[in-house]
């Protein structure tokens, strides 16, 4: 029997939309459909691929409106940062259309005076792709897009509560011409996403969400030797020095901290100070993080609701936690009443390792203040976890924290003055329990490749 499947606007708690998961039949049916269509389209020119590519992102830029609603509706976001995300899809759309050529490129070097090596970069195949909830339609083209250029076919596994967001993108593909198949989205439960997994026809698969799901598909696809991708979570430490700007420190690290209402693998979560400025920092923090509004997602407010009922239940009983093993709530903490499942910005500080505002990632609007004696204890602190995706150092000594960034900070991205984000052009990924692999940039391109090499005599 289907399982069904329920989509819930998070703002007022009324249900949007139910679906059933497909049955064994059905998905067999759209892998053999995908594996055949892989048949044909990696013969096709990359000039064709770079055609359906732009129509995509002029199909995402008519419909920007009504996909931010539908996100907005399904996940809580904000609108202005929904429609923010349906722009940056059809960016990176654009960039890999207008990018790719030079790196998918066959590339000849003499190996001695007799034998000429050409590398080429062939497709792999049917690519499973398992993607959150949190950015529902950026999470799945800075997927599809490369690894179309590249003649790969897309199959998408969605969280359940954007289902919504997935078949729009399915219809969407259909609209602006993609070939059938090239990208098609299952509705599936746990055991039939594994099965689909084992199939012969997958030949490789990327997950972006939890460490323990990381895990989970790391040993499934390890065991059937395919290739795996794996972007996580992060518990991303801001490091605030001595003669840092605290005007801008605070404004970034607060701006990052609350991007999609704190539901952001590579937002701030740790604000490491040093001790000399660790006092007014914290003041300001607090002052700026009091001052950002919560409410329906579809006014003028700096947050909406968290995406579940479960996840801000969880956020809540990591605050408390923390504050039972030491932490200090300088704002805010408790859950609102009222309908929707909002969480107002929060501030811990006193927060040391052990505490889950330290150890584990916090996803939502929850700031953790950390005091260090100097720049040494502060890197140390940010270096103290089991994750490393992103990082950011603030100093006006450019050159000592691009030094830091580059060799010191455990992290595969690091922001100085800043904070991090993802852009096409730019290599993304972490490293330790937030995952292996590289995602955008012309690493993009090549992660689901056979690098092929090809000897002549000449």
């Amino acid at each position: 029997m289907p399982e069904t499947i329920t989509t819930l606007n998070p703002a007022n708690e009324e249900i949007i939309k139910l679906y059933d998961t497909m049955s064994d039949a059905q998905l067999l049916d759209r892998l053999d459909a995908a594996h055949h269509r892989f048949q044909t389209w990696r013969h096709t020119s990359l000039q064709e691929r770079q055609d359906h590519l732009l129509a995509i992102a002029d199909g995402l830029d008519r419909k920007q409106d009504e996909y931010a609603h539908l996100i907005t509706n399904e996940m809580g976001k904000p609108l202005s940062q929904s429609k923010a995300e349906i722009s940056k899809c059809a960016a990176v759309c654009r960039y890999y259309a207008n990018h790719s050529g030079d790196v998918l490129a066959e590339s000849t070097k003499a190996l001695d005076d007799s034998t000429i090596a050409s590398t080429y970069t062939r497709p792999l195949g049917v690519i499973l792709s398992i993607m959150p909830w949190n950015f529902p339609f950026w999470q799945v083209m800075r997927f599809v897009a490369p690894n179309l250029m590249t003649g790969n076919v897309c199959m998408l596994k969605h969280a359940p509560n954007v289902t919504g967001c997935a078949l729009a993108l399915e219809s969407l593909m259909k609209e602006v011409g993609l070939p059938q198949d090239c990208f098609s989205v299952i509705l599936a439960d746990h055991k039939q996403v594994g099965q689909v997994l084992m199939d012969y026809r997958v030949r490789g698969v990327t997950l972006t969400g939890s460490d323990r799901a990381g895990k989970a598909i790391a040993s499934q696809a390890g065991e059937a030797l395919k290739k795996s991708v794996l972007e996580l979570g992060g518990s991303d430490p801001y490091i605030v020095l001595d003669d840092a700007d605290l005007n801008l420190a605070v404004e970034t690290c607060v701006a990052s901290r609350l991007i999609n209402s704190g539901q952001t693998c590579i937002s701030a979560k740790r604000f490491i100070v040093t001790k000399s400025v660790a006092g007014e920092f914290t003041e300001r923090v607090i002052q700026a993080m009091s001052r950002k509004s919560y409410g329906n997602p579809l006014d003028d407010v700096d947050l909406g609701p968290l995406a579940r009922e479960d996840l801000r239940d969880k956020v809540h009983s990591q605050v408390l936690q923390s504050i039972d093993q030491g932490a200090k709530l300088a704002l805010n903490g408790q859950i609102p009443e009222g309908t929707g499942f909002y969480y107002p910005p929060t501030v811990l500080t006193s927060v040391s390792s052990g505490m889950p505002a330290f150890d584990d990632e916090i996803f939502g609007p929850v700031a953790s203040v950390i005091e260090a004696q100097d720049e040494a204890q502060a890197v140390a602190i940010a270096n103290q976890s089991r994750y490393g995706l992103g990082a950011a150092i603030f100093s006006k000594d450019i050159e000592r924290a691009e030094y830091l960034a580059a060799h010191e900070i455990e992290a595969g991205s690091c922001a100085i003055n800043d904070f991090v984000r993802s852009h096409p052009a730019a290599t993304f990924g972490g490293i330790k329990d937030s995952g292996y692999g590289r995602e955008l940039g012309s690493q993009g391109l090549l992660e689901f490749a056979n690098i092929k090499t090809v000897t002549k005599q000449s």
